[in-house]
């Protein structure tokens, strides 16, 4: 690791938009993958920001009522709710976002205990941006699109997909990029798109993996819910 490498502050952005059924999930899970993080590495700085994005439901109680930053948007369009959690969180880190690493996760998913801990690893390994792997809550997926899902995701293997609910970046690669686009989709995909145009070192990884909402609606038409609802079975079928 050299100097430029290490991490002193962690940003971590959350973008909610009516998710009370989902958003107790999730913000237990990071709460104890943050907890996590400050007892490996207590000289860390994070700040946890959550986005409340036109929530008409009762995301915004449930929201205050964890130990975390709560800021609201009318944006309904989850590229500028990211795009407004990412610059309050580096406020807060200090200027310019030196020494600071970016996460993104979403209200509807689960990350998993070491979570921030890995980003942090693979960050002062030298990456700038870290694409990490989403598995759907099985619980929400019929028999077929579980099987289809397990035959086409090997343990241990990252496929390389962008996923805003499991994405790392640096800070000052992040800033570079022009941050997230403040569009309703891809915003995810459109950044990492810049970052490695710009020369990022971009690593996927499968260590981290957060668990995600299997529904077949979601809040944009063509997210995660689409590929699970349109592509998951007829992909297994004609491989």
């Amino acid at each position: 690791m050299t100097p430029a490498d290490r991490v002193t502050g962690l940003a971590v952005v959350v973008p909610v938009n009516d998710e009370e059924s989902l958003l107790p999930r999730c913000l237990a899970a990071l709460g104890v993958a943050v907890g996590a993080l400050r007892s490996a590495r207590p000289t860390v700085r994070v700040e946890v920001v959550i986005v409340l994005d036109d929530c008409a439901d009762g995301s915004a109680r449930i929201a205050r009522a964890a130990p975390f930053t709560v800021i609201e948007t009318c944006h309904r369009r989850v590229g500028a709710a990211r795009a407004s959690g990412v610059a309050a969180a580096l406020e807060r880190l200090g200027p310019g976002g030196s020494g600071s690493w970016v996460v993104s996760t979403d209200a509807d998913s689960a990350v998993p205990a070491p979570w921030l801990t890995h980003q942090l690893d693979l960050a002062e390994d030298g990456a700038d941006v870290v694409i990490g792997t989403v598995r759907p809550d099985f619980a929400d997926l019929s028999a077929e699109q579980r099987e289809a899902w397990v035959a086409t995701h090997a343990p241990g293997h990252a496929n390389g997909h962008v996923h805003g609910a499991n994405l790392g970046i640096r800070a000052d690669v992040y800033l570079a990029a022009g941050g997230f686009p403040g569009v309703a989709e891809h915003e995810d995909v459109g950044l990492v798109e810049r970052a490695r145009l710009a020369g990022a070192r971009v690593v996927a990884s499968d260590a981290g993996c957060v668990l995600t909402s299997g529904r077949s609606t979601g809040r944009t038409p063509g997210g995660y819910a689409r590929h699970l609802r349109e592509d998951l079975v007829p992909a297994s079928r004609v491989g």
